[in-house]
């Protein structure tokens, strides 16, 4: 941080407190650009309702930080520094009310969009004395004795605005953008005869640079997970760029042979990779591998489903084990999957061959594969994500005769960030 050098008899000039609070700002950005980074980040400005309710909505107060300019314009006896960029702070210690009003046509809804910035304005202006060199005793009234007004702070602020939408139908309304230069922090919904907005009419957008944490709740890696066991959509949360993914793919059945034990089905295979360039707002499809499913008569078993986080990477489900009618020594158990696009793949395991001499049948693949049973007995299922399904065992004498075999487990989709 540079410093303003006095020396004792000098005469002090006004450009020493200048750039001594233009440096402490310089210094003061530095040090919220190695922390936040050099995007906008948004703290406090919640947004609620008033109490009592009402169409009025209450932003409190918070602060901003944008990237920009030193001073844009000139700063008392210094020139503008337009050249040069720090990360600014806009404080806003007062809160921020916006009435908002419902649509005149039955049926319609409007979404307004509130939107902010940083701002930063001259104020407070004072007739300042001067000296006046032929009589120091009387000062002069502002600058030449004019008695005009200067301005004595730079202010730096959250600006905030409402933007409203078209009125619609119900559940067609749509959001106005977010203009160039600010960002969206909120969409209020107001439907037509309201009266009173509530806290579920107010959302926050994902996109809102609010900060996810705080210094006290920051833990090192990732500190958040969701868990996919069935398809959908991983919204990428505000303040994430980043994720820890891991995907497995659905485990395959067991075969079931029509005279000897059935083979287990393979494990689905593993992807796991860390995500990069995600932006907050995102929509990521999950796809989740189902589980093959068991025969009901001599077939083999089916497939596991192919598992997927969007297009970044993906974990194909293990192969069903052999079953059927043929006149084989043994049934093969099903291969496992494989994972793709991602630095760490893993292949699911193979399931166990069915044993005639044994009359058992093959165990499933991966962890919490079911089990190959002996004898005229059905396999087991499988438990764990991934794990191949136990191969049915047969019957002992002269006409042995197989049993069904046990499902594939679904597949899984870890997100963590």
């Amino acid at each position: 941080m540079d410093r303003t050098i006095v020396y004792p008899g000098a005469i002090p000039l006004d450009t020493d407190i200048l750039n001594l609070n233009r440096n402490v700002m310089v210094a003061i950005g530095a040090l919220n650009e190695a922390v936040l980074g050099g995007g906008m980040v948004a703290d406090g400005l919640a947004c609620t309702p008033t109490v009592p309710a009402s169409l009025t909505v209450t932003v409190a107060p918070g602060s901003i930080t944008q990237l920009g300019p030193v001073d844009a314009n000139s700063y008392g006896s210094l020139p503008q520094d337009t050249a040069q960029q720090t990360v600014r702070m806009g404080i806003n210690l007062d809160p921020v009310t916006f009435t908002l009003a419902a649509p005149a046509s039955s049926g319609q809804s409007v979404n307004y969009l509130i939107e902010a910035t940083f701002s930063e304005a001259d104020a407070d202006p004072v007739v300042l004395p001067y000296v006046n060199a032929a009589d120091p005793s009387v000062p002069y009234s502002g600058p030449g004795n004019s008695g005009g007004a200067q301005n004595t702070q730079r202010l730096q602020r959250v600006q905030l605005q409402v933007k409203p939408g078209a009125a619609a139908a119900a559940g067609t309304q749509v959001t106005p953008p977010v203009d160039a230069g600010w960002v969206g922090l909120y969409v209020v919904t107001v439907n037509y005869g309201q009266s009173a907005i509530t806290a579920a009419d107010i959302v926050t957008l994902p996109q809102a640079p609010f900060l996810p944490f705080k210094l006290p709740q920051l833990r090192p890696g990732f500190s958040q997970m969701q868990v996919f066991e069935s398809s959908g959509s991983f919204v990428v949360p505000p303040g994430v760029t980043q994720a820890k993914v891991t995907v497995v793919g659905g485990g395959g059945a067991a075969g079931y042979h029509v005279s000897m034990p059935g083979a287990g089905g393979g494990a689905g295979g593993t992807a796991i990779d860390i995500v990069t360039g995600l932006v907050p707002g995102q929509v990521v499809a999950v796809t989740v591998g189902a589980g093959g499913v068991a025969p009901t008569s001599p077939a083999s078993g089916g497939n596991g489903g192919t598992s997927s986080f969007g297009g970044y990477m993906s974990a194909t489900g293990g192969t069903g084990g052999e079953g059927g009618s043929g006149s084989l020594f043994a049934t093969a158990g099903g291969a496992g999957g494989i994972g793709s696009g991602a630095r760490i793949i893993q292949g699911g395991a193979m399931g166990g061959d069915g044993i005639v001499v044994a009359s058992r049948g093959g165990d499933g693949g991966g962890p919490g594969h079911g089990r190959g049973a002996s004898g005229p007995l059905a396999g087991l299922s499988a438990t764990g994500f991934g794990g191949g399904g136990g191969g049915g065992g047969a019957s002992t004498g002269a006409a042995p005769v197989g049993s069904p075999g046990g499902a594939g487990a679904p597949g899984i989709v870890i997100v963590e960030y």
